[in-house]
C-alpha cells in the first residue's frame, strides 16, 4: 500500500480531507460535542502538532538573533517575557508568551544539509539502513499513544504545494501500513474522498462486504504480517463518512477562523487543534518555502510574521481549551541557515548550530538550552543532535525513550543510540 494523497475542493478551495475507523459509533466530531468524554479524553490523550518549516528556517530571524554582528542582518533582537531571553523582532507574539508556555533548543548540530537527507533525518531521527526502513516521529506516536479503539485516525499529515520537495516523505518502516500517515493535499483535482453519486448505500456496503471476503480467502493459510497490516489501513480509510466534519473548517465559528487568519497555514493549524481535541496522537502542518538562498530577509519578514501569529493564536487556543499541558507543539525544520549572508542577501543551508521549540506537554516554560557563539557559527554549549531532539519529545509525551521494538529477533531502539533527552527544559 502506498502513501494515500487525498484533495477536496472544499477546503480553501482545494485542501483535502482524510479518515478514520470504520464503522463508527461513535466520531472524534461527537467527542468535541458532548462535554463529558471530551473533559475525560483531554485528561488522559497526549498529541503533538508538529508545525514544519519546510526548506529551513533561518534561528537567527527566529529564536537565536545576533544583532550587531555581521551575521545578524538588518532585524533587531526584543526582549521575550523571560529576563534575559531575546527572540528576533519578527517574534514579537512568541516573545511576549515565551514564559507561558514554550522553551527553545538553540544548539541543534545535525550535520545534514541538503534537503532529502535532512528532511530525512529530521523525520526520522536517524538515517535508514539498506535493510531496515525506520518509522518516522508521526508513525511511533501513533503507535505508542493510539488508542486500538479510537474514532479518528492516528496520524495526519497536511501536505500542501507550498511545503517543498523533501518534506512530504511520511513512512512507517517495519511498524506497517496501520501507521502511514493520512495525507492532506492542495493539489486541485476531483474530489474523491466523499462516495460516489452513483454507488449508494448498499453498493458501498457490499464492495466493502467482498473486499473482506476476499482478503480473508487470500490471508487464509499464509503467514503474513503485511496482509493484516493493509486491511487494518484499508478498514480506517473507509470509516471516512463518519468523521469527515472534523477536518471541515466551516464547522468553526468564523470568529474562530478570523483568529488564526486567512492563510492556508493558520486554517490547517486550527483544523490540527481540532483533531487533537477529538483524540488524534499526532498532526503535522508544513509551511514553506522557507529556503532563502536570495533575499532572506524578505522571505523571513513574511514567514516569520505568519508563524508568529499562527503558533502564538494556536497555543492559545489550546490553553483556553484546557488541551495545552497534554499537547506538545513543535516547531522543526530539516536544518537552519548559514550566519554568512551570500551576495543574494540570502541565507545558504546550515545544519551545525540551528533551534527549534517546543510547547505545552510537560515543557518547562521559558526555558533556553543550549548556546551558539557570538557570530551563531557554532555550537558552544550543550550540543542537540537529531536523536536526543527525539528522546526529549518521546520524554516529554511519557513513552520510554529506551524502549526498543523488534524487527525479527533483532532489537531496534526507539531512539537512535539510546541518545538521553534534553530533561533541563522539561517539568
Amino acid at each position: 500500500m502506498h502513501n494515500s494523497s487525498f484533495s477536496r475542493r472544499s477546503f480553501l478551495g482545494t485542501t483535502a480531507a482524510a479518515s478514520a475507523f470504520a464503522a463508527a459509533d461513535m466520531t472524534g466530531l461527537d467527542l468535541l460535542a458532548r462535554p463529558a468524554q471530551a473533559a475525560a479524553m483531554k485528561k488522559q490523550q497526549k498529541s503533538v502538532i508538529l508545525l514544519w518549516l519546510a526548506g529551513g528556517a533561518s534561528q537567527l530571524e527566529t529564536f537565536d538573533p545576533k544583532p550587531g554582528r555581521a551575521t545578524g542582518g538588518p532585524y533587531r533582537s526584543i526582549p521575550t517575557s523571560v529576563p534575559g531571553v531575546h527572540f528576533s523582532e519578527l517574534m514579537p507574539k512568541m516573545a511576549a508568551r515565551f514564559g507561558k508556555s514554550t522553551a527553545v533548543i538553540r544548539s541543534l548540530n545535525t550535520k545534514i544539509a541538503d534537503h532529502g537527507g535532512g528532511a530525512t533525518l529530521m523525520s526520522l531521527g536517524r538515517r535508514d539502513e539498506p535493510s531496515v526502513r525506520y518509522p518516522d516521529l508521526g508513525a511511533v506516536i501513533a503507535r505508542e499513544l493510539g488508542q486500538a479503539d479510537a474514532q479518528v485516525p492516528d496520524y495526519v499529515s497536511f501536505y500542501a504545494q507550498t511545503e517543498g520537495r523533501g518534506s512530504a516523505v511520511g513512512q512507517s518502516g517495519f511498524l506497517g501500513a496501520r501507521y502511514l500517515p493520512m495525507f492532506l493535499t492542495d493539489k486541485s483535482k476531483p474530489d474523491n474522498l466523499a462516495r460516489l453519486d452513483v454507488v449508494n448505500d448498499l453498493d458501498h456496503r457490499e464492495r466493502a462486504e467482498l473486499r473482506d471476503l476476499l482478503s480473508k480467502r487470500f490471508a487464509a493459510g499464509r503467514d503474513n504480517a503485511a496482509v493484516g497490516s493493509h486491511n487494518q489501513a484499508y478498514a480506517r480509510v473507509r470509516g471516512l463518512m463518519s468523521s469527515e466534519k472534523l477536518f471541515d473548517i466551516e464547522q468553526e465559528p468564523q470568529k474562530m477562523r478570523d483568529r488564526y487568519g486567512p492563510t492556508q497555514f493558520g486554517q490547517q493549524a486550527l483544523i490540527a487543534r481540532r483533531l487533537v481535541e477529538a483524540g488524534v496522537p499526532f498532526v503535522k502542518v508544513g509551511r514553506g518555502w522557507w529556503d532563502s538562498h536570495g533575499e532572506n530577509f524578505e522571505t523571513h519578514l513574511e514567514l516569520v510574521t505568519e508563524l508568529d501569529h499562527v503558533m502564538s493564536t494556536l497555543l492559545d487556543d489550546l490553553a483556553e481549551r484546557g488541551l495545552l499541558e497534554n499537547t506538545l507543539v513543535v516547531t522543526l525544520s530539516e536544518f537552519g541557515r548559514t550566519p554568512r549572508i551570500n551576495a543574494s542577501l540570502g541565507r545558504d543551508h546550515f545544519a551545525s548550530a540551528w533551534s527549534c521549540s517546543l510547547s505545552g506537554c510537560r515543557v518547562k516554560p521559558g526555558a533556553v538550552w543550549g548556546k551558539t557563539d557570538d557570530d551563531g557559527q557554532t555550537v558552544k554549549d550543550g550540543e542537540v543532535g537529531a536523536a536526543g531532539l527525539f528522546a526529549t519529545i518521546y520524554d516529554a509525551l511519557g513513552i520510554d525513550a529506551t524502549k526498543e521494538y523488534h524487527v525479527g529477533p533483532r532489537p531496534i531502539p526507539i531512539v537512535d543510540g539510546f541518545a538521553s533527552p534534553v530533561t533541563s527544559i522539561l517539568a
